[in-house]
């Protein structure tokens, strides 16, 4: 062997030991996925993905254009119609003028700024961050969040739409960062806030100004521009005129926040911001095309729409589908029966409106009536009657929750006994015949042990033992305490829920009983109707159609599932016809000589301090709520309604079987044509043979009192005097106003053959 090839032999013996002691300091080669899985590759794909996603933009870019500006240049007006298709109205005009922005003071146009893109002076026209949030937010159904700049606002504003769609959003980006680059930063502020809508029918500043503050946006001051930034985060939940307590502490942290982040940018001095009070807005007016019930009808319906648009998926919340739905091109058909209408209205006037006069009595300008009539078997709301006038008065009073439904809610309590099959605290089953003790104060028990509990009744008045058909008729507070907490109060508010109400937020105590929560007279007319349908869910619906040249809405259906049996709904029923012939509502509506042999359930009720008093009754085939409302002129604060009228005996006091009972039985009597009665399955309550009477030597407990009460209130002011222990918070004594003294004392012992029940009295001033 030569040199050469000694040489070549040992280099490759080398590099075989050379690999042979690599592997063996590695411990093994890769082996598996490790064999492609290195960190080069995995960059390398990243990057990949990035300069496709890259390329993508850059496509995107380059094909999507600047559209021409939407808004509302083609608007078209909306047709409101009743039911028979004759038009109610057209509503088309957006309420927004167009101003320039220097017209708007500089350190207002700065309130905008500071509340929703600080940035906007530097940035590029879009947040990557917020814009990939929100597309993730889509893509995983869980709507939106902030993050867009004003840029994107304008964009969406004026030449996009409102949809929640990933095309939209990037759609969004691109022609913002266009628009960013091609217009500049006064142009966009300028089209942000004349194009955005802030509530109250209100698009743009100017129109802002004056709805909140009747002034020009030239007059606007920092702290007014503050709060019409903060409205735009939700304009219509920020509306001062209808915000709860705790939604006005939002406004307030809001505004807070707005004028907090001018002082961060420098644009405010903070001492200036230290003594900055907050501008409280001037209260809404309605639109003056609107008067009469025509606004109450065409407001109830847009909300209606625009719930439905957002459980569609059409918009992201109610305050975009609103926006939506007055941008014009629809045509809305209510279920709005234009006779049944007509006559709601006459009723109010004849029975209240016409007796009113402020100049002489200021609590008649106190007054305010609300009325919702449904047809119990489509769910229809065929008449709503929302105040004198829209104009005058722009909150709905058939739609408003915000005063107490008083003894309108013991039908519930009752129904959440008989579903559930409760007993009493001595284990007797709670029937139309069960006998509670109805002693005024009487003290609320559960297992032997005292709840701290023990409202008192209408002028202390004790009633000695009683049936449950008789508390009914008589609306006594002791009993239905009792009967609350023998069912239990979780289950008394599930089947409150059940029924129809909302319950959301409410406490289950034993206060309930005394309809302490808010209600309004749709929701009530919802929950009797549901108990004149048997038990079947009823939803009133204000809308019957509605067309869209450019979107397809399908409407629920009213009638929903049976949420209580039949004989529940029925046996309540049967009860409630009690009250009206032999309880707080007879002298208005079972004397009424325009009754004609009808079949009538109803319940009256007066809440605390006389602020509100009701009368929810039915017929077989229409149920219709009534509610009067005592609120200040002037301050809007819940009062005593005391006085209205100048007709009613003594101190006048109103209560739900007077001027609410007397609307009722005029619009009903007129509005149905035939006597019907009602089929009810059941065995109990006033509609059936009573299982016990009352001594033959004794008047009947039909019997008026031995001195008649009149049509009207009782003489006597109700009571303010505080329970003896734990009061309902909100309430104050219930049971009913009495014009003469019973003819027999009420006994404590159960009913007998020798001892009648006491005489039945109009209806009472508090919780009743």
């Amino acid at each position: 062997m030569g040199r050469a090839e000694e040489r070549r032999a040992r280099q490759r013996g080398g590099r075989r030991r050379a690999a042979g002691n690599g592997r063996s300091s590695r411990g093994g080669g890769r082996t598996g996925i490790r064999r492609f899985l290195t960190w080069k590759k995995l960059l390398g794909t990243f990057l990949g993905f990035c300069l496709l996603g890259i390329g993508a933009f850059i496509v995107l870019y380059m094909v999507i254009d600047i559209p021409e500006g939407n808004a509302f240049a083609e608007e078209q007006s909306n047709v409101y119609q009743y039911s028979d298709g004759s038009v109610l109205t057209r509503r088309g005009e957006v309420n927004r003028e167009i101003v320039d922005l220097a017209q708007v003071p500089k350190d207002v146009q700065r309130t905008f700024v500071a509340a929703e893109n600080k940035t906007f002076y530097d940035d590029a026209g879009v947040d990557l961050k917020g814009t990939a949030r929100g597309l993730f937010n889509t893509l995983t159904g869980k709507g939106t969040q902030g993050g867009s700049t004003i840029t994107q606002q304008y964009v969406k504003n004026y030449y996009l739409t409102q949809e929640q769609t990933i095309t939209r959003k990037l759609k969004e980006l691109v022609i913002s960062l266009k628009v960013d680059r091609e217009t500049s930063k006064d142009d966009i502020l300028a089209g942000y806030i004349n194009t955005s809508f802030y509530g109250r029918d209100a698009y743009g500043i100017q129109a802002a100004a004056q709805a909140y503050y009747r002034i020009d946006a030239d007059q606007l001051t920092v702290e007014q521009g503050a709060y019409l930034a903060a409205l735009l985060q939700a304009p219509n939940q920020y509306n001062w005129t209808v915000a709860s307590e705790s939604t006005k502490e939002l406004v307030r942290a809001r505004w807070n926040y707005v004028l907090d982040n001018m002082v961060e940018e420098g644009w405010l001095d903070a001492a200036d911001r230290r003594g900055m009070e907050f501008p409280v807005p001037e209260e809404q007016q309605g639109n003056p095309g609107l008067q009469g019930q025509t606004g109450y009808l065409v407001d109830a319906a847009n909300d209606e729409l625009a719930r439905q648009l957002v459980a569609q998926g059409a918009a992201e919340n109610e305050d975009d589908a609103l926006a939506i739905v007055k941008r014009g091109g629809w045509t809305l058909t209510l279920n709005i029966d234009k006779k049944r209408q007509n006559q709601l209205e006459q009723a109010a006037e004849d029975q209240l409106i016409s007796k009113l006069d402020a100049e002489k009595r200021p609590v008649d300008g106190d007054i305010q009536p609300g009325a919702v009539s449904v047809d119990p078997k489509t769910g229809k709301v065929v008449a709503m009657y929302g105040g004198a006038d829209y104009v005058k008065h722009y909150r709905n009073n058939a739609t408003r929750r915000d005063y107490q439904a008083a003894s309108t809610f013991k039908p519930v309590i009752l129904a959440a006994a008989v579903e559930g099959g409760a007993e009493t605290q001595d284990g007797d089953p709670i029937t139309a015949d069960t006998v509670y003790g109805g002693d005024s104060r009487r003290e609320v028990m559960a297992d032997g042990e005292k709840v701290g509990f023990n409202p008192p009744n209408e002028d202390d008045v004790d009633y000695g033992d009683v049936t449950v058909q008789a508390a009914m008729n008589k609306s006594i507070n002791s009993v239905f305490a009792q009967m609350g907490v023998d069912v239990g109060m979780e289950r008394v508010m599930e089947v409150a829920g059940l029924l129809g109400m909302d319950t959301e937020g409410m406490e289950a105590v034993p206060a309930q009983t005394l309809g302490s929560m808010g209600a309004s007279p749709l929701e009530m007319a919802g929950i009797y109707a549901t108990l004149d349908n048997h038990g079947k869910k009823v939803t009133p619906s204000i809308l019957a159609s509605v067309e869209h040249k450019d979107t397809v809405v399908d409407l629920p259906d009213p009638i929903g599932d049976q949420v209580i049996s039949r004989e529940t709904a029925d046996t309540v029923t049967s009860v409630l016809t009690g009250v009206v012939d032999d309880g707080t509502a007879r002298t208005s509506v079972r004397d009424n000589p325009e009754r004609d042999g009808r079949q009538v359930a109803g319940k009256t009720g007066t809440s605390d301090f006389g602020r509100s008093a009701w009368f929810t009754g039915y017929t077989p085939d229409l149920v219709t709520s009534v509610g009067l409302f005592g609120e200040d002129a002037e301050s809007g604060e819940q009062v005593n309604m005391a006085g209205a009228t100048g007709t009613l005996p003594g101190k006048g006091r109103v209560n739900g079987g007077g001027l609410p009972a007397r609307i009722w039985a005029q619009y009903t009597f007129g509005a149905t044509d035939e006597a019907k009665k009602f089929d009810l399955e059941t065995d109990q309550g006033a509609a059936v043979e009573p299982s016990w009477t009352p001594s033959e030597t004794q008047e009947p407990t039909t019997q008026a009192p031995t001195e008649e009460p009149t049509t009207e209130e009782p003489t006597e002011e109700p009571t303010t005097r505080e329970p003896t222990t734990q009061p309902p918070t909100t309430e104050e004594p219930t049971g009913e106003p009495t014009t003469g003294e019973p003819t027999q004392t009420p006994t404590t012992g159960p009913p007998t053959s020798t001892t009648p029940e006491p005489p039945v009295e109009p209806d009472n001033p508090g919780q009743q």
